[in-house]
């Protein structure tokens, strides 16, 4: 009779689990038949999923991934609360047209600001990258550089695909008054219109489109990850990585991405970029082809012919069973060896671009148990 009951609790729970994932808003909406049927025709998409360029296994060894979570090493997160730098509006408002900054927000968000316009990427500025605010690794800072209550109007959000801790429901519904246009790779626009958005601007693109805002070219481009808010729908909205062409500079987005022939493609064809922002943390070896391995970090710096590198996705979450300090370490390292500039600037401090120095400090060490 206890087991039986036992029973019945855990297939409430289902039950409930199910029911809030289907009708709760934070995570999104799924494709229509019309948009399934349309992507069907794409080379990129089979048997209703998106692929990858290349075969990318995700090998789920239970037994590593519970060794790793019982041995837990006490340097995953910060011994204290990381200090951000603080931006303000009037100074977001009053920056040179001509002068082009990037402002890091931790993990992958940046605010860009080029040619005169303001661009987010990846705007996750919630607490916690997970669709309730109770679950889920909690932000390494209690501040972040400006919250978006106070950002001056958006010119376009730029997103690279619809995992938590890129596309935040939160963040959304806060910006979507204040926002021109937003960019998205194929389905993600479905999420964002049920938040509330106006489809008139939303553009979707699939890998090697290109679209003009004002003057500044995007193109989306590939990346080796994959995407899904839920249980059932993984793969079935796009991924990709993001180029941003001005006037005089060009700057690559990695999104999430294990390490893969498209770096050298695009370094061939887009290149070269006076900065790449690439993704050097919350990686495993069970799922390296899809989230990079710092080492690679670097060198897909050098097949993007970039100028400048900038490692991102770490320094504001624990989101893998890494210490929270190896990515950036391993890919500083990785990068002497290859000679390629590296810029680590702390959360808040700008970077911009043509000024003869760069952020470089260790500002990490700080926050580590000695």
């Amino acid at each position: 009779m206890i087991g039986l009951s036992l029973l019945g609790i855990i297939f409430l729970g289902i039950i409930g689990v199910v029911l809030f994932m289907t009708f709760s808003p934070q995570f999104g909406s799924s494709l229509s038949k019309e948009q399934k049927a349309a992507f069907s025709q794409l080379q990129n998409f089979k048997n209703g999923k998106f692929q990858n360029q290349q075969p990318s296994p995700m090998d789920m060894d239970f037994r590593k991934v519970f060794k790793e979570m019982v041995n837990k090493s006490p340097y995953r997160k910060p011994h204290e609360n990381i200090a951000v730098q603080k931006i303000d509006s009037a100074s977001i408002s009053s920056l040179n047209a001509e002068t082009t900054r990037l402002t890091w927000f931790g993990h992958a968000t940046f605010l860009l600001e080029m040619d005169g316009k303001k661009i987010l990427i990846d705007p996750m500025l919630s607490k916690s990258p997970s669709p309730v605010s109770f679950a889920g690794s909690k932000r390494f800072s209690d501040e972040i550089p400006i919250e978006a209550s106070n950002l001056p109007f958006i010119d376009a959000v730029i997103l690279s695909h619809d995992h938590y801790d890129h596309l935040d429901y939160k963040t959304i519904k806060q910006l979507k008054n204040k926002v021109g246009q937003f960019y998205a790779p194929l389905g993600v626009g479905n999420h964002l219109e049920s938040w509330g958005v106006d489809a008139s601007i939303i553009y979707e693109l699939n890998w090697g489109d290109s679209i003009q805002h004002d003057h500044i070219n995007l193109v989306c481009a590939p990346a080796r990850h994959f995407s899904g808010r839920g249980f059932f729908d993984r793969a079935t909205t796009l991924w990709c990585s993001w180029i941003i062409q001005g006037k005089k500079d060009n700057i690559f987005f990695s999104g999430d991405s294990g390490y893969g022939i498209h770096y050298k493609e695009i370094g061939d064809q887009y290149g070269p970029f006076d900065i790449s922002l690439l993704e050097c943390g919350q990686y495993n070896e069970n799922w390296k082809h899809l989230h990079m391995m710092p080492e690679g970090t670097a060198q897909a710096a050098v097949d993007l012919k970039s100028k400048l590198m900038m490692p991102i996705h770490w320094g504001a979450f624990t989101l893998a069973f890494h210490d929270w300090a190896d990515p950036v370490e391993r890919a500083l390292a990785k990068a002497k060896e290859l000679n390629m500039p590296i810029t680590t600037p702390e959360i808040g401090e700008p970077v911009v671009l043509g000024e003869k120095y760069f952020p470089n400090e260790k500002w990490w060490t700080k926050y580590i148990i000695q």
